[in-house]
């Protein structure tokens, strides 16, 4: 058995609903399971009702209880120059309510110390609904690679704030197996996996359009994922995270959430890790 709790990721299976992707990664042989409350774009993303609706809450709760899959992560909190903290009080309640352990945080204030204030200001926060909060370094925003993410961490100062390490954007950043293998272990909660075509669109478009949607399974890309495996903790939890809408016209959620999990196993018993 792997070493690593594997976590099916919201991206994963973006097209159903949140009882549904519980039972999938049941079906499938995940432990965990990754839910969006809080839309990841300015526009054009659907309300997710289970911040607001009761009845759906339930019903996510019945799941996991059915199932014994947990929810790892939560998506997601974007620390802009203004921001909604009633809206992210009442996501973390949320997320208490559901058991979960981590909340996907991105960081897009390009003023540094700001953003450092912010990011402090809700790890308190989550801190208090027994919440880590990750922040998760992307190309494209204020937060580029992982020696900005860890100086912003580190900066603001709370046992609960880590840094998120996702495969592709360590591949397409300015970051090093060598910093992720260095990372403070108290600093990194849980990562994402998946693969990436290399040689790749670079610009800001092109990282956002294959991040969402053009994502490949472990092993189909250039990226080392078995250095990868071996950089970070044997014990942190894997967040499968293979978002594919051209696939996802072909085969339904459950099959891909399976071929996902099956490939991130095969790349980590390459590394040594199963």
């Amino acid at each position: 058995m792997t070493m690593h709790a594997l976590s099916l990721a919201f991206l994963t299976t973006f097209e159903v609903g949140p009882v549904e992707a519980v039972r999938i990664a049941a079906k499938a042989g995940y432990q965990m399971v990754g839910l969006r409350i809080l839309p990841a774009a300015a526009s054009g993303e659907p309300s997710y009702p289970l911040l607001t609706d009761g009845q759906v809450l339930k019903e996510v709760r019945s799941a996991l209880a059915d199932t014994g899959v947990s929810v790892g992560d939560v998506e997601i909190i974007r620390l802009n120059a203004e921001n909604d903290w009633d809206l992210f009080s009442r996501f973390c309640e949320r997320c208490e309510a559901l058991n979960a352990r981590h909340v996907l945080v991105a960081g897009d204030d390009i003023e540094r110390a700001r953003l450092t204030e912010s990011f402090a200001r809700f790890c308190e926060l989550a801190g208090r609904h027994r919440l880590t909060a990750d922040l998760e370094f992307m190309p494209w925003t204020a937060v580029p690679d992982l020696k900005a993410a860890l100086s912003i961490v580190e900066a603001a100062g709370h046992a609960n704030g880590g840094v998120l390490v996702d495969a592709l954007h360590y591949d397409r950043s300015a970051t090093t197996l060598e910093e992720i293998a260095a990372l403070p272990r108290s600093r990194i909660n849980y990562v994402q996996f998946c693969d990436g075509a290399v040689p790749y669109d670079s610009s800001n478009e092109g990282l956002i359009r294959i991040a969402r949607g053009e994502r490949l399974f472990p092993g189909q890309g250039g990226i080392d994922l078995v250095g990868f495996a071996r950089a970070i903790p044997v014990d942190v939890t894997v967040s499968v995270e293979i978002p594919h809408r051209v696939l996802a016209e072909r085969v339904d959620a459950l099959g891909r959430a399976e071929m996902a999990i099956a490939a991130t196993r095969a790349i980590l018993r390459a590394s040594g890790r199963m």
